[in-house]
């Protein structure tokens, strides 16, 4: 079987298109294709009118993140770094990257970007990318295997591309935003049963899955859950069984070169996820609290027309994970569409439609997490997550992301009840008016609204010129002031920025990202936590920062200050102009100058920042 011919009636049997629509499919897919990347550069236009000075308010912290690891790309290149670890962050121990979200793949191949425009527009590029092309892919993806009409497929594509998880996840997330993966997955998957084929199919799909899991390993690990719950809930249906023993062997043969394949390109970046230096079990985030609200299904997000009427939600932990939130009208239109669809298919078909459906109503009901949830309230009704907590690779993750795998179901349907209109199986007029009334009265609520930006600090020229290297020594230790954290995250910015120049380096202590509980502790593997432990200096820092509060120093802070410094090596710290702060947040500047100048005394103004050096030894009390 060629990707181009027709699928199995069992499986995937869509009517049969008329010799016209197939001799021109290019028509449709640059329509589809134009629609998908106009739609992705509305959705993110606030970053496009000024990508150097505008970042995501909803996630000042991630999106700092994913610029660093994008200047890292161009670093890894220049100098052969290890893409899976490094010493540049959290100052003496270093990051596992490999156990935090790498996106190896993406930092390489758009390095020429990075390092000609900045890792500012690399960023808004690949999101703009991930959110057109899972469109797109998603497009592909149901005209090959479930429906004929482009019309149809076009509809459930840009469902599953810009449906409201998805958006929300555009807040920062190129991995999560990364959706295209899914379809070139399920897609290589359904083609294992070529007869034939089992070792280029399989070699592909390893390939496939090793290159993905440097660009969104927890979706992927979700698509496969989605794909194998699948395949044995489809092929232990009746009608297919017959060509479930046909395939047998071809599928278990290709599977077996798929792991092989993956599993020789993945052994040293698995060693790393799950044994190498600075790692670690769970990722700080508590599943309880970041699980899907069920009340949240039938709520509208805060990013799309509904929440313009005062209709939005804040029923998520944040707005970067609103994962479900389809609306009231969305869900009975879903509910209404499987009964029809259902109706209208032959027993071939059934069996793909029960696989569908129950693979839906799983990830729903696992998206809920360990316990119960309603309005904002705990109840006390254990549920299904519960008992995979703790297994490995689901104790790394965040229960309510299942609903993305939810939402592509509902993509599914919204194609095929659409073909059912189309092909006029859908019986009498009233019906069909109504019905189509339905889609687009549960549609428009959803209609996203462009992600919120905010202006942010500018890069000073004191790194933009180069000036830093004058108060470091060559791969010495330094940082911005307050130290880099999610909610006030430029100095990782910075850093990024000098890696994506190519050339000199600085390390810095601290960063955004995720690491073990306790540094430097052997023996039994530690839970994981956001950022590096918090020594009392940084602290110091990072209080005047997001509270303005300013502290009497004492004899004891100024040693404590020496012996941190000595822990990091820290030579030089500096303090632009202006911090920026999450969400619009206002950020005390002048509490940590008084600070800094309390604690080393008077600075130096060189370009633009304050400028503080720190010589080993010297008790800042002396200065």
């Amino acid at each position: 079987m060629s990707v181009a011919a027709t699928a199995p009636a069992a499986s995937a049997d869509p009517p049969a298109q008329p010799p016209s629509r197939r001799a021109r499919p290019w028509r449709a897919h640059l329509t589809v294709a134009a629609l998908a990347l106009g739609m992705a550069v509305y959705v993110t236009n606030g970053l496009w009118r000024d990508p150097y000075n505008h970042v995501l308010s909803d996630n000042v912290g991630d999106t700092a993140f994913f610029e660093w690891l994008l200047g890292y790309g161009v670093y890894t290149l220049g100098h052969g770094a290890n893409p899976f670890f490094t010493d540049l962050m959290n100052v003496p121990w270093g990051v596992n990257l490999a156990a935090n979200t790498s996106i190896s793949v993406y930092t390489i191949l758009f390095a020429p970007l990075t390092w000609l425009a900045g890792p500012q527009v690399t960023f808004v590029t690949i999101l703009t990318l991930n959110l057109a092309g899972s469109a797109f892919l998603w497009y592909l993806f149901l005209r090959r295997w479930l429906v004929s009409s482009p019309v149809a497929a076009g509809l459930g594509g840009m469902f599953c591309g810009f449906a409201p998880g998805f958006i929300s996840h555009a807040n920062g997330h190129l991995n999560w935003t990364a959706g295209w993966v899914a379809p070139l997955v399920v897609w290589q998957v359904l083609r294992l049963r070529q007869p034939g084929r089992w070792l280029r199919n399989g070699f592909v799909l390893g390939l496939m899955l090793a290159a993905f899991f440097t660009i969104a390993a927890e979706g992927l690990f979700y698509t496969a859950l989605a794909a194998g719950l699948f395949v044995v809930i489809w092929a232990t249906a009746g009608p297919v069984r017959d060509e479930v023993r046909a395939a047998w062997g071809t599928v278990l043969r290709a599977v077996g070169v798929a792991a092989v394949v993956a599993g020789a390109l993945l052994a040293y970046p698995l060693y790393m996820h799950f044994a190498g230096p600075q790692t670690f079990s769970g990722t700080g985030y508590n599943q309880r609290y970041f699980a899907e609200d069920v009340a949240a299904y039938l709520s509208f997000p805060s990013r799309s027309v509904a929440a313009l009427f005062g209709l939005g939600s804040d029923l998520g932990p944040n707005r970067t994970e609103e994962t479900s939130y389809f609306g009231v009208p969305l869900v009975a239109l879903m509910i209404v569409s499987a009964v029809l669809v259902w109706r209208r298919a032959a027993p071939g078909r059934k069996a793909t439609l029960r696989a569908i459906y129950l693979v839906g109503g799983v990830f729903m009901v696992l998206s809920w997490g360990p316990r119960f949830n309603w309005m904002d309230a705990e109840w006390p009704i254990p549920l299904p997550w519960a008992a995979l907590a703790r297994l490995p690779l689901f104790d790394a993750a965040l229960p309510l992301r299942l609903a993305l795998i939810v939402a592509v179901v509902f993509g599914i349907l919204l194609a095929l009840v659409t073909q059912e209109l189309l092909d006029g199986r859908i019986d009498g007029p009233n019906l069909r008016t109504g019905l189509t009334a339905a889609i687009v009265a549960a549609l428009i609520p959803v209609f996203p609204l462009p992600v919120r930006h905010q202006d942010r600090s500018p890069e000073p020229a004191f790194i933009a010129n180069g000036t830093w290297q004058r108060y470091v020594s060559e791969n010495g230790v330094m940082s911005s002031l307050p130290f880099a954290l999610n909610v006030h995250a430029d100095g990782q910015r910075w850093q990024a920025y000098t890696m994506a120049r190519g050339g000199a380096q600085y390390r810095m202590p601290g960063g955004y990202f995720l690491g073990p509980m306790t540094e430097g502790e052997e023996g039994r593997k530690q839970m994981g936590r956001i950022g590096a432990p918090t020594l009392p200096t940084d602290w110091l820092f990072t209080r005047a920062a997001l509270y303005g509060y300013v502290t009497e120093l004492s004899n004891a802070d100024r040693a404590q200050a020496r012996s941190d410094f000595a822990y990091w090596g820290l030579e030089a710290v500096f303090l632009p102009e202006t911090i920026t702060g999450s969400d619009h947040m206002t950020l005390f500047r002048n509490a940590v100058e008084v600070t800094a100048t309390d604690l080393l005394g008077p600075p130096e103004e060189v370009d633009d920042v304050l400028v503080w050096r720190i010589r080993p030894g010297v008790d800042p009390i002396d200065r």
